[in-house]
């Protein structure tokens, strides 16, 4: 989009928030770069330039703008939404790919030489894999700058930069002030709490967090996962340790609270956060594409804005759903919560309830399948896919490729076409899955009238491409499941007047 230079100048003078993280505003006569939704008023359009990146903005000499704070605005949806290798690597890279492993790293992930990689990068986003993991190191030093009470040299550690000359000089690049003017100027209402890092997760609206919350409770785990006090809690697995996340929909942003046993684990929390809530979502583009089926609109109209919940595991998620298949929603639960308390690793949770890890594959390939009630079959398609997950045969990270995941899927024995596009949907976030057998999706479109045999339903869904995953949720929102029943207080944000 950045290339439609027309259209980007009209969005900045209308400071139209829809599309903050599509593109960034250059400003050629102050220096800054800034998100199309800037309050300050617009420059002329002749001295405005557009990145498709906020690290293409930074490699071209600019800074980050004091006020809008462009590194802080929803990422682009593009990258959640494609398959293609830039946006493979994207996911990875926002996974902490890099910072881990590095660019060599990455490359072999995606099954391309570091060349092609960086090619392929500074063709879509104007800067390469380095560049692009810098840009976000900044962030994650800005976040931590902000909101914890660390010294400057074990932000500079957390954040993943390899000295504190690195981490000094990049702040001053990017934000145009020291580590110290930066915590200086941060606004605190109140002193952060000791090992709790209090964040803001910003999303475009409107946002629709029934479905997203009520699922996840719904479907959650006792001592992996739990609701309290109208926050939606749980454990998490990362490279260098685990994390408790408590997360709450407030109308402008969700309100995120991560507790890390490692802070270098940080980036990727935060990543892994904003897929499970799909944050980086368009509901403009979903929702006005959804509304060219006539039967559709009335579902929308009533709730637009509903996200496909994801996973922060998505080998824990495939797990899950193996355990699901053919049972009720509690008996999937009853079989998983029985491995979480044989299994799973314990923790301590010093704000509730939380007790344990979901047990890592290498742990439940271990064990003997005869000892899960649970019919010969279903015991046998789990053991097929520890044994693919724990081989390597089987990749589900961020950037897996979808289709070939799904063919990978699909030969497992044991594993049918409603299992792959739930994996598929979920822990591979593919946006048009879709599942025209599932019972829940052929009642809700025999109830508003649609077809409701799979075949004349997934002959009527093509209208619904790209965006399938999102008409299922609509469908599912008719019916009484408890992935809709909200334990608490339902947060919503307001649908604005005008669609792109």
């Amino acid at each position: 989009m950045h290339e439609d230079a027309e259209r980007c100048v009209r969005a900045v003078q209308s400071k139209d928030a829809r599309f903050d993280g599509w593109f960034y505003t250059a400003v050629i006569t102050t220096g800054i770069y800034c998100r199309p939704s800037c309050p300050v008023v617009p420059p002329k359009a002749v001295n405005m330039r557009f990145y498709p990146s906020a690290a293409a903005a930074q490699q071209a000499g600019f800074r980050a703008c004091k006020r809008c704070r462009p590194d802080a605005c929803p990422g682009s949806p593009e990258w959640n939404t494609r398959a293609d290798v830039a946006a493979r690597a994207m996911r990875l890279i926002a996974d902490g790919v890099i910072d881990r492993d590095g660019v060599p790293a990455l490359a072999a992930r995606l099954g391309y030489s570091v060349r092609q990689i960086e090619r392929q990068l500074i063709t879509e986003l104007g800067a390469g894999p380095l560049a692009l993991a810098r840009a976000q190191r900044a962030q994650t030093a800005r976040t931590l700058i902000e909101t914890s009470t660390l010294a400057m040299s074990e932000v500079a550690i957390a954040a993943g930069f390899a000295s504190i000359r690195a981490f000094n000089d990049t702040v001053a690049h990017v934000f145009a002030l020291s580590p110290t003017e930066l915590r200086r100027r941060a606004a605190r209402g109140h002193a952060p709490a000791p090992g709790v890092l209090t964040l803001r997760l910003p999303f475009r609206a409107p946002l629709c967090p029934g479905n997203l919350f009520g699922h996840l409770v719904a479907t959650a785990v006792p001592g992996v996962e739990e609701w309290r006090e109208g926050a939606y809690r749980r454990t998490l697995r990362l490279a260098h340790g685990h994390g408790i996340v408590a997360l709450r929909a407030l109308p402008d942003y969700i309100g995120c609270q991560l507790q890390l046993s490692d802070l270098r684990d940080l980036p990727t929390a935060i990543s892994r956060c904003r897929r499970l809530l799909d944050l980086d979502a368009d509901p403009f583009a979903v929702d006005d594409l959804l509304r060219r089926d006539p039967l559709l609109t009335p579902l929308i109209d009533k709730a637009p804005g509903r996200r496909v919940p994801g996973t922060v595991d998505p080998a824990e998620f495939a797990v899950r759903a193996v355990l699901g298949q053919q049972v009720s929603t509690a008996a999937a639960r009853t079989h998983a919560t029985r491995l979480v308390t044989a299994h799973g690793p314990p923790i301590t949770d010093p704000g509730g309830g939380l007790t344990r890890l979901f047990p890592a594959p290498t742990v439940l390939a271990d064990l003997d399948p005869s000892i899960l009630a649970m019919p010969r079959r279903r015991r046998a398609a789990l053991s097929g896919l520890l044994t693919a997950l724990t081989s390597g045969q089987l990749d589900l990270d961020a950037g897996s490729d979808w289709q070939h995941t799904r063919s990978q899927l699909a030969a497992l024995p044991g594993l049918g076409a409603w299992t792959v596009e739930t994996i598929a949907m979920r822990a591979l976030g593919d946006p048009d899955a879709f599942a025209p057998t599932d019972l829940g999706v052929r009642t809700a479109a025999r109830g508003i009238g649609l077809p409701a045999t799979p075949a004349a339903l997934r002959a009527r869904a093509s209208s619904w491409q790209p965006w399938r995953a999102y008409a299922t949720q609509y469908l599912w929102a008719t019916g009484e499941h408890p992935i809709n029943q909200l334990p608490a207080h339902e947060a919503t944000t307001p649908a604005p007047a005008a669609r792109r």
